[in-house]
């Protein structure tokens, strides 16, 4: 009499019948592999089983990066949406009023910012008073401003859009919300030729909001967006 114990018919004929169940079972695959190893002794290589590790190894590296891929397409496309609805909301307003009015409210909620500010250069000393009388959205600094406040000093010159974390948040730019804004992006904006320019500043409280490692691509749409239609009210 043999000593190996013998399969029950049952399971043998349900496994003869369905042979798919066990190929797609990993962890029975793995099991039944390990057992072939130790049948064969320990002085014996089995290359096909090293192969098959091999395979699995890198099959679990191809999910991985699958999954990550899937995400970020999920995240792309929630980005999208973001700004399109953020778009829409700027284009709505007749007023100029209306129009910093829905910049500092249903804007920044669809952007999820905390603060928002428009910058304007200007070299007429009167126009601190006449922006001011539009809102806390909307301020007058003197020309070079964007870029020294962009650049924070650095050689180089500046880029479109700028992400960065920041530790103390400028006072000039947000007021008293500066003590809790850990990071921003800083969107210039190019009025057009006999203009000075501008900048779009949206800060957060979440330090990780905005960080010089993530893309620009649907904010550098959204500042070109907004430039023209910050032209249109200039003229």
């Amino acid at each position: 009499m043999s000593s190996n114990p013998k399969i029950e018919d049952a399971l043998r004929e349900a496994i003869i019948s369905q042979p798919d169940v066990i190929l797609n079972d990993k962890d029975l695959m793995n099991a039944l592999v390990a057992a072939n190893e130790r049948s064969m002794g320990a002085n014996i290589v089995d290359l096909r089983g090293i192969a098959m590790e091999r395979m699995e190894t890198r099959l679990d590296r191809l999910e991985d990066t699958h999954r990550s891929v899937i995400a970020a397409a999920y995240e792309n496309l929630a980005g999208t949406n973001q700004i399109h609805r953020a778009i829409l909301r700027l284009l709505d307003p007749a007023a100029f009023e209306g129009f910093l009015e829905n910049l500092s409210g249903e804007v920044a909620e669809i952007l999820r910012v905390d603060a928002v500010l428009l910058v304007l250069e200007t070299a007429q000393d009167d126009m601190d008073l006449v922006l001011k009388s539009l809102g806390e959205v909307v301020a007058a600094t003197e020309p070079g401003f964007v870029e020294d406040y962009v650049t924070q000093g650095r050689p180089g010159g500046s880029r479109q859009v700028t992400l960065r974390q920041v530790q103390n948040a400028s006072a000039e730019i947000y007021g008293e919300k500066s003590d809790w804004i850990r990071s921003e992006a800083c969107l210039r904006l190019d009025f057009g030729n006999g203009r000075l320019p501008g900048m779009l500043v949206l800060g957060a409280e979440d330090p990780h909001m905005f960080g010089p490692q993530q893309g620009t691509d649907l904010l550098v749409f959204f500042t070109g967006v907004f430039e023209r239609v910050m032209r249109r009210w200039l003229s």
